[in-house]
């Protein structure tokens, strides 16, 4: 029986995650940078260890007002010192309910920059690897390319909610297409993705895209109904859902 892993943003205020954590096998739980404090962290781990759910940590650009879907301008030193400092949050709060943090996976401006910038992936790659974490990410992409060069382990991730442009890269928000809210459509391409690789992109064509991973973003209009939907499709098509951690 093939199987994926099903992750999910989460921890980020958006009132859902109750009804989403025991529909997917990861969270990343925000930890501080775009979104999240110790209260929503402590409630978010303890939510996966209820469902059995793998947790990720999910740092992002320190930007709070912008929910870290902007690129910001700030020195290296500075970004390493920030995402350190998220990731330990979250590895503190998980660590005093018995229980450990088992990835990385960036958030927003810095996910979508990582992937195309070599300083931003290095330095995404080096906090992975002073916590010996694995990092989740876009397939062919200079976080993966950095990650191998550091001898950190890469899961690679695809989206069901969102649009691909044709070089493989997530269409910007904002573009027509670029978010998707139907819960079948996305159900279907969670499908498609996991039986034959493949993902139709905006234009049309279609992409060869072999991955680990499959994300579903809370702070979309209707997100538990759509990973319910994904989660059904799933099963109905023969795949098991499995945490890659």
């Amino acid at each position: 029986m093939p199987s994926i892993d099903l992750n999910c943003d989460l921890g980020e205020g958006m009132g859902a995650d109750t009804e989403i954590f025991w529909l997917i096998s990861s969270a990343s739980i925000a930890c501080g940078g775009h979104a999240g404090d110790a209260e929503s962290m402590r409630r978010s781990v303890e939510l996966a260890i209820a469902n059995g759910v793998t947790i990720g940590a999910h740092p992002s650009f320190p930007d709070r007002e912008g929910f870290g879907r902007r690129e910001i301008e700030i020195e290296s030193a500075d970004l390493l010192e920030s995402i350190t400092g998220q990731v330990t949050s979250l590895m503190r709060v998980a660590e005093s309910l018995g229980t450990a943090v088992r990835y990385l996976k960036p958030h927003g401006a810095l996910y979508n920059r990582a992937a195309v910038v070599e300083r931003l992936a290095s330095i995404v790659a080096q906090v992975a690897s002073q916590f010996g974490l694995p990092v989740l990410g876009l397939p062919r992409s200079a976080i993966q390319t950095a990650c191998a060069e550091l001898g950190v382990k890469f899961f690679r991730e695809a989206f069901a909610d969102r649009g691909y442009l044709p070089d493989g890269s997530l269409a910007p928000r904002g573009a027509e297409g670029s978010v998707i809210k139907d819960p079948e459509v996305a159900a279907s391409r969670a499908i498609q993705i996991a039986t034959e690789g493949t993902v139709v992109a905006l234009d049309g064509s279609l992409l060869q895209i072999e991955v680990d991973s499959l994300c579903l973003h809370s702070d979309t209009p209707g997100a538990a109904r759509m990973v319910a939907a994904v989660r059904s499709g799933l099963s109905g098509a023969g795949v098991e859902v499995r945490s890659f951690g």
